[in-house]
């Protein structure tokens, strides 16, 4: 495997994508808490019962002042048709590359036939960025049946805002 294993409390990289909505999903930059989330594509059935999910729970995130994105390697029409079926408020971003999918150490699937999806695509990864840029939390999965739960996530986050909680896994 040739991706690198980012580090809690780096800096997350300057990096930035369109959205279907024309909006850019800028993780890391700086104007607060955000959560970024990656997911498959619109081939997959979990992740867009995840993505249902959180899109239940978005006031709850916006109460608690942290924006939420969504993104995946999906080209700018699947992502487009993902989202407006699903009718997802939050910002969905399309068009990670596999170089991306390995700077942000994600795992990195090929596509089983054409039917699935036409391109790799990365497997789950959910990133906390803290308003100072750095990862706060990183969660990376090889598989779409492992991710945090939103409930416990939006909660941890609250205690860490509220608390000055430092991050962990430093070491």
């Amino acid at each position: 495997m040739d991706t690198n294993k980012m580090t809690a409390g780096s800096g997350f990289p300057a990096m930035s994508w369109n959205s279907v909505s024309g909006e850019r999903v800028v993780p890391a930059d700086g104007s607060g808490w955000r959560v970024l989330i990656i997911y498959r594509g619109k081939h997959c059935p979990l992740c867009k019962a995840y993505l249902n999910t959180l899109d239940g729970m978005l006031g709850d995130f916006q109460d608690a002042d942290i924006a939420v994105f969504a993104l995946s390697a999906d080209s700018k029409e699947k992502a487009e048709a993902e989202a407006a079926e699903c009718g997802w408020k939050f910002p969905v971003g399309y068009g990670l590359t596999v170089e991306e999918m390995r700077q942000l150490g994600l795992y990195i699937s090929d596509p089983r036939s054409p039917e699935e999806t036409d391109r790799r695509f990365a497997e789950p990864g959910l990133f906390v960025i803290n308003p100072d840029g750095n990862t706060q939390i990183i969660d990376i999965s090889n598989a779409p049946f492992a991710r945090p739960d939103l409930e416990s996530l939006l909660k941890g986050i609250q205690f860490v805002m509220s608390n000055d909680y430092p991050i962990r896994g430093r070491a």
